[in-house]
């Protein structure tokens, strides 16, 4: 073999050893006649002492060549160990150098103490990839998938590959479409999910289904969000949602022990309703205080005109009074940037809320607020107002979010104190579109909650869903639901959708036929084996869990994708490319 050991694995049991050692020059240093290297390879380094004169080729080599050095593994002289480096006890002496590839300056620095323009990182990825902290990243999400690949199999579920080349059935958002060169004009779709073929492998009989893969949504970006994406997808027959979330909390416990060690504890679970409530977000932080009240009723009957009529939400920060006017009209003028008519904020003192809006509340209702909201001297109140209430709590959610890592009451990294929590109940209809159809929450293949069936005519905004989402420090994980089974039921909510008969034979006619067979209850689930990786890694970015990511525009520097392409390639399927626009 090209070589005998790794570099990072060498210790003192090795000394005496003749070794063959392949990898990268990570540095190199010469001491009056004598040349040192430290030679880097996947599992870590290794001294390298040379002797030009021995071994004229040593002279040559610098960082980021690639060298094949056969040698004896030696006990470093005395007051030479390097106790911060696993192989800091010993050191080859090399007896042969062969220079297997030159490498020109590099573009980018490799080390983990530079920051570097995403942008440029993005462009030599594979340089970007030989950073100690992104080979990590890589390794650490290897073992996840390992673990929930080996966990799903041990609980009895089969991996199937559905296809990657589909029929458009749009699932919220935009398709990205392929063009057929066999039929032209029409196209393929990659998929969203495998939503629809995993109930049809459940109308199959196949009971448990899972598998690994890769999606795509063509969405904006952002920190958490990507083009493609992988995500670990499952199916159960006979199944309810406390079943599948059984088996899910027992794949994702398995994959965090897997690189923690230790496996988290039971999951916390919390209604829609009640996340709303207490941290204007469905898929909430948990793992800090700032929790939201609604103080509506304190304000029934007030003069005050900005809350008049209106849903109040308020929040205490404990110890927080002496925040600075100038932060306090920053977090002011942050509320209105998210849509607010602005922010109330009020000091808790000995004998009285102090605020510029004090003098127009009664001193009852100023009471009631500092009782409804658990503060106490020295704390500090704030306070929305808005016509609708789930948007006074969804942005003073928000801004709890934003005032709670300023005050570092947040923890600034992802994988601090990992809180994995199940939201339940969600609307299966969220607002309702220009025609006045309801808008499906989660999708259209959800099933309504048993107890709500009836209101689904008359109160459709009021109907609860089989959904459920996985959160993780505020990170939405993944979702899942009780899938309707009973085809009557899944045109009813085809209809209610605003989705003509025709046009939902077209587009889930097949799923409609399977139904007249023969259909077991079912319900699933599917998470993003990606968000799970960049949370332990404590990334702030999918991009730095992901090999060859995109950017935030969807633009790949690497590659220069996407670009335009030849017109014999368009001709071929019937397509011809239209300038854009000014």
């Amino acid at each position: 073999m090209m070589r005998s050991h790794y570099a990072g694995d060498l210790t003192a049991a090795d000394i005496g050893a003749q070794v063959s050692l392949c990898g990268w020059v990570d540095s190199r240093r010469d001491h009056g006649g004598i040349v040192f290297l430290d030679l880097r390879d996947v599992r870590g380094l290794a001294q390298v002492v040379l002797d030009p004169e021995r071994l004229p080729s040593a002279h040559g080599v610098r960082s980021e060549w690639v060298l094949r050095i056969e040698g004896t593994v030696r006990a470093r002289p005395e007051g030479t160990v390097n106790p911060d480096l696993d192989t800091g006890e010993i050191e080859v002496v090399g007896d042969v150098v062969e220079v297997l590839s030159e490498a020109e300056p590099l573009p980018i620095p490799i080390d983990d103490r530079t920051e570097v323009e995403e942008a440029l990182r993005l462009k030599y990825r594979f340089l970007d990839l030989r950073r100690p902290r992104m080979q990590a990243n890589l390794r650490l999400r290897s073992r996840l998938a390992l673990a929930i690949r080996r966990s799903m199999e041990e609980q009895g579920f089969v991996d199937v590959q559905t296809p990657t080349l589909t029929r458009s059935t749009p699932e919220g958002a935009r398709d990205f479409l392929v063009p057929s060169r066999k039929q032209p004009g029409t196209f393929y779709a990659l998929p969203q999910s495998p939503q629809l073929f995993k109930q049809l492998l459940m109308v199959a009989g196949l009971d448990r289904y899972y598998q690994i893969a890769t999606c795509w949504r063509d969405e904006d970006l952002r920190a958490d969000r990507a083009y493609e994406f992988v995500q670990l997808d499952a199916e159960m027959s006979f199944a309810t949602d406390e079943d599948v979330m059984r088996f899910i909390e027992e794949a994702v416990g398995a994959a965090i022990g897997e690189v923690s060690g230790e496996r988290p504890g039971p999951f916390a679970r919390m209604t829609w309703a009640e996340a709303m409530a207490r941290f204007g977000s469905d898929k909430p932080d948990a793992r800090f205080g700032m929790e939201l009240f609604e103080i509506t009723e304190v304000f029934e009957s007030t003069e005050f005109r900005a809350f008049a009529g209106k849903a109040v939400v308020g929040l205490g920060i404990t110890g927080a009074s002496d925040t600075p006017r100038n932060r306090l009209d920053a977090w002011t003028e942050r509320a209105k940037a998210l849509g607010g008519a602005g922010l109330v904020w009020m000091r808790v003192g000995p004998d009285a809320l102090d605020s510029p809006v004090a003098k127009f509340l009664q001193p009852a209702e100023l009471s009631a607020v500092r009782e409804s909201l658990k503060v106490d001297d020295g704390d500090l109140v704030l306070v929305v107002a808005d016509d609708d209430l789930r948007r006074a709590q969804t942005l003073l959610g928000a801004l709890r979010l934003e005032i709670g890592s300023e005050l570092g009451h947040r923890p600034a990294s992802l994988a601090d104190n990992l809180h994995l929590l199940w939201v339940t109940d969600f609307p299966l209809f969220e607002g309702v579109d220009a025609d006045g159809a309801p808008q499906s929450g989660h999708h259209p293949f959800t099933a309504p909650h048993p107890e709500d069936v009836a209101l689904l005519d008359d109160r459709p905004l009021d109907v609860r869903s089989m959904a459920y989402d996985l959160v993780v420090n505020g990170i939405e994980l993944g979702s899942g639901s009780v899938r309707i089974h009973q085809r009557e039921l899944q045109e009813r909510i085809f209809g209610l959708l605003g989705i003509p008969p025709e046009v939902s034979a077209a587009r889930f006619g097949f799923l409609l036929e399977a139904f007249r067979y023969g259909v077991p209850p079912h319900a699933g689930f599917a998470f993003g084996i990606d968000r799970l990786a960049m949370v332990i890694a404590g990334e702030q970015s999918l991009r730095d869990v992901i090999a060859f990511p995109k950017t935030q525009s969807g633009s790949d520097p690497l590659t220069g994708a996407p670009a335009a392409v030849d017109d014999d390639q368009l001709r071929d399927l019937g397509l011809r490319a239209i300038p854009p626009k000014d």
